[in-house]
């Protein structure tokens, strides 16, 4: 069984968007006819349903390279900076830092109406129920199973990507009951192990081969001296990259204790001339990830090349 995971970060996921795109052509093939489960959270739970919405035929809508389009060409607009916002939200600290309509018909052109139990290969997508207060799990057989627990596509996007402080969560109602959603980054910034536990349910004694793909790791340090006196203000915002920082590393750690080197692969790199913001959209960013990812795929070329062989 292979298995794809895509973690969360924003505008950095034109990273493993575009080293999907470089296996798609190493294969000839789309992402979602060389895997038979696509996790994600967050910006990575947006590529995984993006992948897998129908288009005609049955056949998938979206390549890989049309969802690095996405990235250049809404990432702008769903990050951008008014003047008037940032005073009403007080950067962030009052009130949610992004008004969500342009992501909400962003995720709209892409996805359209088709529901998660449409998708054409099956999808785990994160949120966290803040009702509830527990992980919420979008999933294809769920979906099927169960009519009431089926939503659009891009309300399952919006509410894996409704990151706290920047976007407000998503209200999704079934039968009465209702659902407060924000990003699954709170628990899984990397849902590779969720993904790997989804799959051994399923499927107890198969074969299982996980491809994980990370958004570029953090480099930029926060120094004693600098942190020792935060408040709560202060610790507002790197709190939110430590915890997902930290959800993410653990994960990496996990699955390589627990899986062979020919059942796990990850692919991630350093953000070293790129920043490590969620929300940086600028030109000089995206052109930064942009190259990331060339040299992500420039120094993992054997990797590409075994697992496309693989996979194909």
């Amino acid at each position: 069984m292979n298995v794809l995971s895509v973690d969360g970060g924003g505008i950095r996921g034109v990273i493993p968007a575009m080293v999907l795109a470089d296996l798609e052509e190493r294969t000839g093939k789309h992402t979602a006819e060389l895997f038979d489960l696509i996790a994600g959270t967050s910006t990575g739970g947006i590529i995984a349903l993006a992948l897998t919405v129908p288009g005609p035929e049955g056949k998938p809508r979206w390549t890989a390279n049309d969802l690095v389009d996405l990235y250049l060409t809404e990432g702008p607009r769903i990050f951008h900076h008014s003047i008037g916002r940032m005073l009403e939200s007080g950067l962030g600290l009052l009130d949610e830092k992004y008004d969500a309509k342009p992501l909400e018909q962003s995720l709209k052109t892409y996805l359209g109406d088709a529901m998660v139990s449409e998708s054409v290969t099956d999808v785990l997508v994160t949120s966290y129920d803040l009702e509830h207060r527990k992980p919420f799990f979008f999933k294809t057989d769920k979906a099927k199973q169960t009519p009431r627990r089926d939503w659009p596509m891009h309300e399952a996007a919006r509410a894996t990507a409704a990151a706290p402080t920047y976007f407000e969560p998503e209200k999704l109602t079934a039968q009465g009951e209702t659902f407060a959603l924000c990003d699954g980054g709170v628990f899984a910034a990397n849902p590779a192990m969720c993904a790997y536990a989804e799959a051994r349910r399923r499927h107890p004694r198969a074969e299982i081969r996980l491809v994980s793909l990370g958004t570029g790791q953090l480099t930029k340090p926060l120094h004693f001296q600098d942190v020792k006196g935060w408040g709560l203000i202060e610790w507002a915002r790197p709190l939110f990259d430590v915890v997902f920082d930290g959800v993410s590393d653990a994960t990496e750690y996990q699955l390589e204790q627990l899986l062979p080197d020919a059942d796990y692969t990850r692919f991630q790199i350093e953000l070293k001339g790129a920043s490590d913001s969620l929300d940086n959209a600028s030109e000089p960013n995206l052109e930064g990830l942009q190259n990331l990812a060339r040299q992500l795929i420039r120094e993992r070329a054997d990797d590409l090349d075994r697992l496309a062989a693989e996979l194909a």
